[in-house]
């Protein structure tokens, strides 16, 4: 039965398909961009100054500095080079944190937005960021956030390593996850959100036993996509705010630690969401979703301990306690020690098991 909900449709133009890059200097054009700022990582400085030359005329300059969680002090140099170019959008290549800078431009100062993924962040499609200052990672979401536009072209996604790819697609899975349980989850997103964690579930496998497989990178860019508009629609929950303050806390690599958190999470949740356990299990084509997902990552290669990719032991007891503070909306009540628990698995790189709260 279909019980009473609300769906908000965001306003975000994409064009998807390969060889789609090219179509880059007539979407500023259309946004009315003049002088277009271009957003990179120190790693893809050389791809964003050959768009930059793409965009001829339009091409006001490039700062290549966008890193992981958005600080607030890499933001501030943009802001600087905006100002000395007089650029009046951005155009942001490249990842989730190559994204999440242009948003925060975005936001500061109202300029457009042109997004190009290359890989499969999915975050191109919301209007929220992720910002860092004094190792603390907060969310702020807002309609000045989303991007006008965002071009997602497969040619661009060839050449991710199949290893990146694996944690950025189960990165991605990870929005699709927390919108079945969501709040404010309605009709029309948990069937993206399924659709999106099915063809993620079936492409990822694909790219890493052939990373050139076209066929699976555009199924991988189709899920991402729609994972991505899935984070954007409704709230997310548990999963999301342990990944937002291990990342910006012990500054961990950001898909990484979803791909490690996310079968404890689901595991902790699944008593309280039976409808949602049904359709990620579907998704994956495994009988128990929270071990199917650890599975996933481990057939993929990816690491499965958060102490592998730098959390020290000791910082278990201060992500319990930030865990619970300042909470997000979760379908099951907090319970600290269990959430204690629950990260302490997955420091150890242990399957994920029944989460038990305190009576």
């Amino acid at each position: 039965m279909i019980g009473s909900f609300t769906f908000e449709n965001l306003p975000c133009r994409v064009v998807f398909g390969s060889g789609t890059l090219a179509a880059a200097k007539a979407e500023v054009e259309r946004l009315g961009g003049t002088r277009a700022l271009v957003l990179t990582t120190p790693q893809q400085e050389a791809q964003g100054k050959s768009l930059g030359a793409a965009l001829g005329a339009l091409y006001a300059g490039i700062f290549p500095g966008a890193t992981m969680h958005t600080p607030v002090e890499v933001t501030e140099r943009a802001l600087a080079a905006m100002k000395a170019c007089e650029a009046d959008c951005v155009v942001a290549l490249g990842g989730g944190s190559t994204t999440g800078l242009g948003k925060a431009l975005a936001l500061r100062t109202g300029v457009n937005q042109l997004c190009i993924p290359t890989t499969y962040a999915g975050s191109e499609m919301t209007p929220i960021v992720g910002q860092t200052e004094n190792g603390l990672k907060t969310t702020v979401r807002d309609a000045a956030i989303l991007p006008e536009t965002v071009i997602y072209d497969v040619d661009l996604t060839l050449t991710l390593p199949a290893s990146m790819a694996a944690t950025s697609g189960i990165n991605a899975i990870a929005h699709a996850v927390e919108a079945l349980y969501a709040r404010d989850t309605n009709p029309v997103t948990s069937l993206m959100a399924e659709e999106g964690i099915r063809a993620l579930a079936r492409a990822l496998p694909a790219i890493a036993a052939k990373s050139d497989d076209r066929e699976a990178r555009t199924e991988a860019l189709y899920g991402a996509w729609l994972c991505g508009v899935c984070l954007g629609t409704v709230g997310m929950a548990l999963h999301h705010k342990l990944c937002h303050t291990l990342g910006g806390t012990f500054d961990l690599p950001h898909a990484e630690t979803h791909t490690i958190v996310l079968p404890h999470a689901l595991a902790y949740n699944a008593p309280a969401v039976p409808d949602a356990m049904t359709r990620i299990s579907r998704a994956i084509g495994a009988a128990d979703a929270a071990r199917g997902l650890f599975d996933l990552a481990r057939q993929l290669g990816a690491k499965l301990a958060l102490r592998d990719i730098g959390m020290p032991e000791s910082g278990i007891d201060r992500a319990a306690d930030l865990a619970v503070t300042n909470a997000y909306w979760n379908p099951r009540p907090l319970d600290r020690n269990a959430i204690r628990d629950l990260i302490a698995r997955a420091w150890a790189g242990e399957p994920p098991g029944a989460v038990k709260a305190a009576a």
